[in-house]
């Protein structure tokens, strides 16, 4: 049966980033991958390679590279450290996870239990039903939101690597394109795709890379660090 949901491809070495970073090996084990491991294996779908990461600190979104029944290896933008309980978050699903090892931007995660790695892939709707979407990133920032020649200064309510939700915003924008400028990030090109009680969902025409996003988050995680130092010490 979980034959059937994949396709076979050549072995491919973690060694080629740009070829890792296309698709996530997976192994029917439960045992956590590591970095050493070189697996001729399958591969998941490439919208299976970003996930949410949900910390006691942060969320952040992290690049799956391998992924078993028991757990995951995967590349991180912040750092986490051994023994954290963390939330992964797979199209809505948020699995209780720790961090058994950390190396250069990597890192491993241990599930609290084995998963269902044929439902997850198959995409099918678990007892208590949820529907697939990218994962997003809940942040409070300033938006400045150019429509035609209007400018609205918004709220942004969350973000992913394909769009963001803002507001407030007018309803007469629902289908507009749109130019986005966030502190810290570059202008974003999209287009409202769904409005309700001033709040809008914009997609962008260009996805942000990973790398993007995470150095964004970076950012703003580093200066509320800075001001929680000050106001402590003022």
């Amino acid at each position: 049966m979980f034959g059937s949901l994949i396709r076979r491809k050549p072995a491919m070495s973690l060694a080629n980033d740009d070829v890792a970073f296309e698709s996530t090996t997976f192994s029917l084990s439960t045992a956590v991958p590591r970095p050493s491991e070189r697996r001729d294996e399958d591969r998941l779908p490439s919208t299976l390679c970003i996930v949410k990461l949900t910390t006691e600190h942060a969320d952040q979104l992290i690049r799956v590279r391998n992924m078993s029944a028991g757990g995951l290896m995967a590349e991180v933008g912040q750092t986490v450290s051994v023994g954290d309980a963390v939330w992964i978050e797979f199209s809505g699903q948020k699995i209780p996870a720790t961090v058994i090892w950390t190396r250069e931007g990597t890192a491993g995660f241990k599930f609290a239990h084995n998963i269902d790695l044929g439902e997850l892939l198959a995409g099918r709707k678990p007892r208590h039903g949820f529907r697939q979407r990218p994962p997003r990133l809940d942040v409070q920032c300033k938006a400045s939101v150019r429509v035609g020649s209007t400018y609205y200064n918004c709220e942004v309510r969350d973000i992913s690597l394909g769009g963001m939700k803002v507001e407030p915003i007018e309803e007469y924008c629902l289908g507009k394109d749109v130019v986005i400028v966030v502190e810290s990030l570059r202008p974003i090109k999209g287009q409202v795709r769904w409005f309700s009680e001033r709040r809008a969902g914009i997609v962008f025409d260009e996805p942000l890379s990973l790398e993007e996003l995470a150095d964004w988050v970076g950012k703003r995680v580093e200066m509320a660090s800075l001001k929680a130092s000050y106001k402590k010490n003022n």
